[in-house]
């Protein structure tokens, strides 16, 4: 039969056609990896590549069967044809993975950086991939039979896909069992099962039981150093966004982007941490979590209180101050302040969103007003990409040439890396000038002062073709996962709380992880409670007794 827009299309020949479509025309990403897992391109391991091929096939073409209706399969495969060529194009074009944590990622992203993702290669792929072959789905003439026969295709194709999906299963088994297993990031490349499976993922965590959030660290308490003095003190946390640790200078980096940390006297600066997710939605809530990351879920996150509650309950003022899209509920009871929206004429914003200094402004009069004893975060924009040229004043522009856009394909690796190392170099600035206000205050303001920064996690700047962040922790590269951490605590604030520096130093080489934070922001601040562990405190160990 001869097939033509101006003919019938059979009904039983389209879930076949579509499920091969599918596999061909959004896959490319899938079909790389795999043929790499099952040892590259050759004529010896090409029956097993194949046979694959037919595999997913059958099982596609199964699940289509399954809607293949008059009036509904159509709507179904527009709707595949547009969201898959669009997660194509993604993991395409920034070698990510999809997963539930993806999904979350991306619904969490305010507007203004979800725009940046937003190109005209991305249409043009939408367009080409997605819309053109829905329209011609849509003016194509389909025959269905009379109901009980059609119903009796339907059940006939189902059974046939699956038995022969069965057999080529048995058949090819041995000589997939070892790719698969060894290569699970495979399972987040194949679309558009992925999305499907991580769209599910997301909104079965997200529409859970309603979240009654459980009291933690109730019984949290200065311990009896602070009785030694009547001193007030402040406690900044800066979250970067997006810094991966090796293109810190002060860990090895071959550029100088941090020129005044290294200058900074009493900073200490540890070189082995791995954070607990690959996006803000996860590492954000884990970090300032109790559960550390192989207990951590979003559900359990949700329904705990966590780090700030327990500053809060031991009686500090805690305050959060944010420049990205909000605090993932870590916030939800302490006191929140939005800084980035922009405002016209404000220096430190441009016309889409402020830089991170907005965080520091006001700060020296934030701490002198203070009543009480004070832990502020400040919740950095950082390095978040793919528009790394946005997030520094064009001052900061050191490292050249620079991607300025945010299709990253159109830009070389070393103007990508360059543009990322300006927000590093930028970021240097940020951790300094806070670090100035703190020792200002503790000179002129009688203030014990102290900084912790960490980012969230890092970022893939095109290493194994991979670029941005979020991969499945699972597959995650390091590039994605190592992050800086630095403490500065002022002269008052050491020997209030005993703590020695020279301890500290020592340990900067040894592993860490986001894990330690918790126990550590409560162990540096002498904080008695219950849900305190000493093992993860990096400060137990460097504490004087007398």
């Amino acid at each position: 039969m001869k097939l033509s827009l101006s003919r019938n299309l059979p009904s039983v020949i389209l879930p076949p056609l579509a499920a091969s479509f599918l596999l061909i025309a959004y896959n490319s990403a899938f079909w790389n990896s795999f043929v790499r897992a099952t040892g590259g391109l050759g004529w010896s391991q090409l029956p097993l590549q194949i046979g694959m091929f037919f595999l997913i096939a059958f099982v596609f073409t199964a699940c289509l069967a399954l809607v293949n209706f008059k009036y509904v399969f159509k709507t179904v495969l527009i709707f595949l044809f547009v969201a898959t060529s669009a997660a194509s194009y993604f993991m395409n074009q920034y070698g990510t993975a999809i997963d539930w944590s993806m999904v979350q990622n991306v619904a969490e992203t305010d507007a203004r950086e979800g725009m940046e993702l937003l190109t005209w290669k991305m249409t043009f792929t939408v367009t080409l991939l997605g819309i053109l072959p829905s329209v011609v789905l849509g003016y194509s003439k389909v025959q269905y039979p009379p109901i009980k026969g059609h119903l009796a295709q339907i059940l006939g194709s189902v059974l046939a896909s699956l038995v022969l999906a069965g057999v080529l299963l048995f058949l090819l088994y041995k000589g997939l069992a070892s790719p698969l297993r060894e290569h699970r990031e495979l399972r987040f490349l194949l679309t558009p099962t992925n999305y499907i499976q991580a769209v599910n993922g997301y909104f079965k965590r997200k529409w859970a039981s309603p979240v009654v959030v459980s009291p933690l660290g109730t019984d949290a308490s200065k311990g009896v150093l602070w009785a030694k003095s009547s001193r007030r003190t402040v406690t900044v946390i800066i979250v970067g966004e997006t810094a991966r640790s090796m293109n810190f200078s002060l860990n090895g980096y071959s550029r100088q982007t941090n020129p005044l940390l290294a200058n900074q006297q009493g900073l200490l600066n540890f070189t082995q941490v791995q954070s607990c997710g690959t996006a803000t939605a996860v590492s954000v809530p884990c970090v300032f979590s109790a559960l550390g990351r192989h207990q951590y879920s979003s559900a359990k996150a949700q329904g705990q209180e966590g780090l700030l509650d327990v500053f809060k309950h031991a009686g500090f003022d805690v305050r959060w101050r944010d420049n990205n899209s909000g605090c993932k509920g870590v916030c939800d009871r302490i006191q929140f302040e939005d800084l980035s929206k922009p405002s016209l004429g404000d220096p430190l914003c441009n016309t889409e969103e402020c830089y991170d200094e907005k965080l520091l402004r006001d700060l020296p009069e934030l701490i002198r007003s203070a009543t009480k004893d004070l832990v502020i975060v400040l919740h950095q924009k950082g390095s978040h990409g793919p528009a790394y040229s946005k997030r520094y004043p064009k001052e900061f522009a050191k490292f050249a040439p620079v991607c300025e856009t945010s299709e990253l394909a159109k830009c070389s690796t070393e103007s990508i890396v360059a543009a990322y190392d300006n927000t590093i170099l930028y970021t240097d600035f940020i951790i300094s000038k806070a670090i100035s206000i703190l020792e200002k205050s503790n000179t002129e303001d009688g203030v014990d002062t102290a900084l912790m920064y960490f980012s969230d996690h890092g970022e893939s700047l095109g290493e194994k073709n991979m670029y941005l962040h979020g991969a499945p922790y699972v597959i995650s590269p390091d590039e994605q996962r190592h992050v800086p951490l630095m403490l500065w605590l002022s002269d008052s604030f050491q020997t209030r709380f005993r703590i020695d520096t020279r301890c500290l130093a020592a340990r900067r080489d040894q592993e860490f992880s986001h894990d330690n934070v918790f126990h550590s922001a409560l162990g540096m601040l002498a904080i008695n409670t219950a849900v305190y562990n000493p093992k993860l405190d990096i400060f137990n160990a460097c504490k004087h007794e007398q």
